[in-house]
């Protein structure tokens, strides 16, 4: 893959999946605001790019450069240095990768969590590097199969954005699909008739059998027919583009699903009850539904578990909650995911708190007047 990259020109990344053990809770909140000179940058580098390739065509039309010059007009000064990391993830965090995907009992579970992950690691590089589209090679076939996939696993509610030309879901940085109108056969076509460059390396369902995940089956379901009704593909992908997003207004206010892409979940039942808090019981002394909680469970022991738990379950999608039933301990996840499920957690207890102060405040002006 290296180099591959290194004869394109362009500015390139090497990642290790094992580094999501080493973001910030940060990556899980929508940033309202592009990062600056964001726009005007991106905007700068398309007409730089489309200058030098008019530039090179005029060249080539006289005096028909090597391919070398052309690359290197192409990338600006310093892009084709190598941008691998220094050297190979600590053993620890391969470790706790490791284990993190032994215990999650099936594969669909674990594709899924696997393009949660992914998806966190390249917000989080985008945003580091200032970069504000990121585009994604999803042709029309995994589109339709993405889209027969959520709809079995829950997630209809996202499909506009799962599916659609753009994702303005984490607000700075903008997800591009501009492969969505090929299938596949057409992109291995012309991979074929124009030798680009194709690197094949073993998935997590490499081998697996059809029915080992929801995924796999509903790849083999919607092939199988592509095969005899060749407008199935086609068919599934068109049905994807009436589909209407939300209107945007920045990152939306509300409950936000933990792991999802920063997707807001509104009328879920947790979600419904972290916006309005719970009635105080009646009687002087009777506890609040939070402060009766954390009476009754405290510490690190069983119940203390069960309470944290609880805590990132409540905060995730109807999709999301499906798969944790797969992930035995919430313990082996990242610690960025469970430190920002703790700070929701806080917070929302302080917003009930504060809600019943004023009510209360509220309740014995009204009984002295």
């Amino acid at each position: 893959m290296k180099l591959i990259l290194q004869t394109l020109g362009f500015p390139w990344h090497i990642v290790a999946l094992e580094e999501v053990f080493g973001l910030s809770p940060s990556v899980l909140r929508c940033s309202a605001q592009e990062p600056v000179g964001a726009v005007g940058t991106y905007k700068v580098a398309v007409d730089s790019f489309l200058q030098q390739q008019h530039t090179l065509g005029t060249e080539r039309a006289g005096g028909s450069p090597s391919p070398t010059q052309g690359e290197e007009r192409l990338s600006p000064p310093g892009t084709q240095e190598s941008q691998d990391p220094a050297g190979p993830p600590p053993a620890a965090q391969t470790e706790a990768l490791s284990r993190l995907f032994g215990s999650v009992k099936t594969l669909t579970a674990k594709e899924e969590f696997l393009h949660t992950l992914r998806t966190h690691l390249i917000l989080h590089v985008a945003r580091t590097h200032g970069y504000s589209k990121v585009m994604t090679g999803d042709s029309c076939t995994r589109l339709a199969i993405k889209l027969m996939t959520s709809l079995a696993l829950g997630r209809g509610a996202f499909l506009a954005w799962d599916t659609g030309f753009s994702d303005e879901r984490h607000g700075d940085v903008v997800v591009v699909r501009p492969m969505r109108d090929h299938t596949l056969k057409e992109v291995a076509f012309y991979n074929r008739l124009f030798a680009v460059p194709s690197v094949f390396t073993p998935a997590i369902d490499t081998k697996a059998p059809e029915k080992a995940s929801v995924h796999r089956l509903m790849e083999g379901f919607l092939l199988r027919l592509q095969a005899q009704f060749p407008s199935t593909v086609s068919t599934v992908y068109r049905t994807s583009e009436k589909l209407v997003k939300a209107p945007r207004d920045g990152c939306a206010a509300g409950p936000r699903c933990l792991l999802y892409s920063a997707t807001a979940f509104g009328a879920q039942t947790s979600g419904f009850s972290q916006t309005q808090p719970p009635t105080p019981r009646a009687g002087a002394g009777a506890p609040t539904e939070v402060g009766g909680a954390q009476d009754r469970c405290q510490g690190a022991g069983p119940c203390g578990r069960e309470d944290s738990r609880a805590r990132v379950i409540e905060q995730l999608c109807y999709g999301c909650r499906a798969n944790m039933k797969d992930v035995p301990s919430l313990d082996l996840l990242p610690p960025y995911i469970l430190a920002e499920a703790q700070l929701r957690s806080q917070r929302a207890s302080q917003e009930i708190q504060e809600y019943l102060v004023e009510n209360g405040a509220e309740e014995t002006h009204t009984a002295e007047s």
